[in-house]
């Protein structure tokens, strides 16, 4: 079984959803968690319930597309604990839906600050201290969109994929040290991401999954806690894909 007792994991865009899983499930195999969301009353609920669970959970509200949020949240979490171990960038938005060329060109910018702006601070302000205690794991959510291109979702999947990208360099410029950086490439999940999407849309993904289902959280929860945990030790800049057949490559 995983074990992180002792370790400090940030997951961003955690107060719902896939973020909230995966904090669930890292605090389930012995973690201190800090949820960090930009929605203050659910994020304080959500760690009102793992706290309820015998978990050590801290809510950090945070704008993770704003760099002095960043940077507080960071020092935040190092002030309590000590140390930050695991970086979970999870938080993300699906924008609004369209053709490309009848969307205003604000709804790329409002996508690519949360989806990617916001993981690269996250990352550039979370490594020094990774660094300097010689260990980290970084997990990087991003979508099977960003391999196949969602119709009406460009700034959705160019985003996603823009996270696939980064990754791989950062896995790189990386493997020298102590410090892991993964992606984790989920497919479609019932979740409330699922509220910004057209029935349509969800028709059209559904249709590409060879399992003929949706993925749950608690299977992504699952293999996020393995890319994240000292027993992955020998992968890093990789894509690990949770699609139900959908992505095969």
């Amino acid at each position: 079984m995983l074990d992180f007792t002792g370790q400090v994991a940030i997951v961003t865009g955690s107060a719902r959803g896939l973020g909230f899983g995966i904090a669930r499930k890292l605090g389930e195999l012995g973690a201190r968690v800090a949820l960090v969301d930009l929605d203050a009353a659910q994020g304080e609920k959500a760690a009102e319930e793992l706290c309820g669970l015998g978990r050590e959970v801290v809510f950090v509200p945070c704008n993770i597309a704003e760099e002095p949020d960043v940077e507080s949240m960071t020092r935040q979490v190092v002030g309590r604990w000590g140390r930050i171990d695991v970086l979970v960038n999870n938080a993300a938005i699906v924008g609004v839906t369209g053709n490309i060329w009848e969307l205003p060109i604000d709804v790329m910018d409002r996508v690519y600050r949360v989806n990617l702006r916001g993981m690269v601070l996250c990352c550039q302000k979370v490594i020094p201290y990774m660094l300097k205690q010689d260990y980290g794991r970084i997990v990087n959510v991003a979508s099977v969109a960003g391999k196949e291109g969602n119709p009406k979702q460009a700034p959705y999947s160019a985003s996603k994929a823009a996270v696939m990208g980064f990754t791989k360099s950062l896995g790189r410029e990386l493997a020298k040290t102590k410090i892991t950086a993964n992606v984790l490439s989920p497919g479609l999940m019932q979740t409330d991401i699922l509220k910004q999407m057209s029935p349509e849309d969800i028709k059209y993904m559904m249709s590409k999954i060879p399992m003929g289902r949706m993925g749950t959280v608690e299977e992504m929860a699952d293999l996020a806690a393995w890319i994240a945990s000292r027993e992955c030790s020998f992968s890093t800049a990789a894509v690990f894909d949770a699609s139900g057949g959908r992505a095969s490559y």
